[in-house]
């Protein structure tokens, strides 16, 4: 079974982007997070529809 939620860093690895990129999309709701305790988590399938609206936006197939 894959993860259903990734830590900031399991998902900067996943997407190849920086610390402050990735929290820059978070803080701005492009990339949906939820808080678990003192912690933030990233829904793997939000990371999956950011890319196909990303390729969408930009005329990617």
């Amino acid at each position: 079974m894959e993860d259903l939620l990734l830590t900031e860093e399991q998902a900067r690895k996943t997407l190849k982007l920086g610390r402050s990129k990735l929290w820059e999309l978070m803080m701005r709701s492009e990339i949906p997070s939820i808080k678990v305790g003192k912690c933030r988590r990233i829904p793997a399938e939000a990371l999956r529809r950011w890319v196909e609206k990303q390729m969408e936006e930009q005329g990617a197939a």
